[in-house]
């Protein structure tokens, strides 16, 4: 039981959220909608958001699990820094994360002359798109993950190990299939907010059609040329990105312990 005075707040923090996409909703000019979303350029422009978006999600997995496995199941001096610097993309503004790449992986970076040198460039490409979604999605799989890890706590993992088993078999037998909500969940949430970004895109990877203008820079553009594709492009993204938080809350009830 809750107090019902409770309701009022819920009530209005809903229509903040809900009212702006209502009103979003409304200025869509229903007749053209679909010769809008589906123009060349639209289609271009999502399919290279979908691509970047699935291969930053991959990377995240493959980088962010053992981080939170990490994070989770050890102690080390500094640990709190060093959880602190994993989830401060979390509150830095996305185009500061694009100045930081761009001057690691640019041609004049921390790491960009070495890279020139063996004629690797970064900075403007696809690659550029696939590590600035990256840099920002990392933390919420990392989270995530971490949570699952220290609320299922290590009972069975030790269990497992006094019985003989080595410790990828654990990591691999029981500590993964234990958790494995929770990283579906950190995944869809990494792909969301990938799908999403923008600001450290295009500042480390710009804005070229068919390489680094993925859908968020896409309806950017629109806005000042034509501002009803806009809001037709803006409808796709907001319905993909519902679709895809309503699968992670589903996957997170269906992980739930009773």
């Amino acid at each position: 039981m809750i107090p019902r005075w409770i309701y009022v707040p819920a009530a209005l923090g809903t229509v903040l959220v809900v009212l702006p996409l209502a009103g979003m909703a409304s200025r869509v000019a229903w007749g053209d909608f679909l010769g809008l979303v589906t123009s060349d350029s639209a289609l271009t422009a999502l399919s290279l958001s979908l691509r970047t978006s699935l291969a930053s999600t991959l990377l995240c997995v493959l980088l962010g699990a053992p981080m939170a496995l990490v994070l989770a199941r050890t102690t080390f001096p500094g640990q709190g820094v060093v959880r602190a610097l994993v989830l401060l993309p979390l509150v830095l503004p996305p185009v500061v994360g694009g100045i930081a790449l761009l001057y690691t992986f640019g041609r004049r970076g921390l790491l960009g002359d070495q890279l020139d040198v063996l004629g690797i460039q970064v900075a403007f490409s696809t690659t550029a798109v696939v590590l600035a979604q990256t840099f920002v999605s990392l933390p919420f799989l990392v989270v995530s993950l971490e949570g699952a890890l220290r609320t299922a706590g290590q009972r069975y993992e030790i269990v497992a190990a006094t019985l003989g088993a080595r410790p990828t078999t654990v990591l691999r037998r029981v500590t993964l299939p234990l958790v494995l909500p929770g990283l579906v969940s950190g995944a869809v949430l990494a792909f969301a907010r990938s799908l999403g970004e923008f600001g450290a895109t295009i500042t480390f990877a710009g804005s070229l059609e068919g390489t680094t203008r993925t859908l968020p820079l896409y309806i950017y553009n629109l806005r000042v040329t034509d501002p009803e594709a806009a809001v037709a492009m803006s409808l796709v993204l907001v319905v993909v990105a519902v679709a895809v938080v309503g699968l992670a809350s589903r996957r997170g009830r269906v992980g739930e312990r009773p």
